[in-house]
């Protein structure tokens, strides 16, 4: 276990989760159920999306090394890509996504079934997302799937956390856009730094 590489997934993971759908789906769903119900179910989804992501990325460290680390920098770049993208689709609009959409289809349940149902969903919406991409990128490159999973693991439940008590709030003093920029930002740099160790 390497205590910076769990810092680096964490800060990476943190600021590409921070403006991603699943926030905004646990901020919406967290209004519908009781809180604390929603932030157990949803960090048991990410705990289960993480371990998969990290058993994706241990599978690609088979691979020769400098193949890894040219997939990891695409993938990193691609996450640039996409959440410029996005901050550009919310740059400037009146209205951002609420993440209602997300949550439509959870049933009106009571007690502990919300912790369920709050699972369901958002293992449904993680799937493929970019948070998952990232982590899988992540043990990729630093050949520590433990540490990667407990740093990634931590910053989404630190987000739900988040997204729970302060979603709302949060939302009036941070736009998504900035977010979405931020998440850039990472995700370059990360791409940068190992495009240079593969060419170097």
């Amino acid at each position: 276990m390497d205590i910076t590489v769990i810092a680096l997934a964490f800060a990476a993971i943190f600021v590409v989760e921070l403006p991603d759908k699943t926030f905004l789906a646990t901020l919406v769903l967290s209004t519908k159920y009781r809180p604390f119900f929603v932030w157990l179910g949803v960090g048991a989804a990410f705990a289960v999306q993480t371990l998969i992501a990290v058993a994706i990325g241990g599978v690609a460290t088979l691979l020769p090394t400098t193949v890894i680390q040219v997939v990891a920098a695409l993938l990193f770049l691609a996450g640039a890509v996409l959440l410029f993208i996005e901050g550009r689709r919310h740059h400037g609009t009146a209205t951002e996504e609420d993440g209602s959409e997300f949550v439509e289809k959870a049933k009106d349940v009571r007690g502990f079934r919300q912790v369920l149902a709050s699972f369901m969903v958002l293992f449904a919406a993680e799937w493929g997302d970019l948070s998952q991409l990232l982590s899988v990128s992540l043990v990729a490159r630093y050949h520590d799937p433990v540490s990667v999973f407990l740093g990634s693991w931590a910053a989404l439940l630190t987000v739900s956390g988040l997204a729970v008590l302060l979603g709302r709030t949060l939302l009036r003093f941070i736009k998504l856009h900035v977010l979405h920029y931020i998440g850039a930002a990472v995700c370059l740099v990360l791409g940068i730094v190992t495009l240079v160790e593969v060419f170097a």
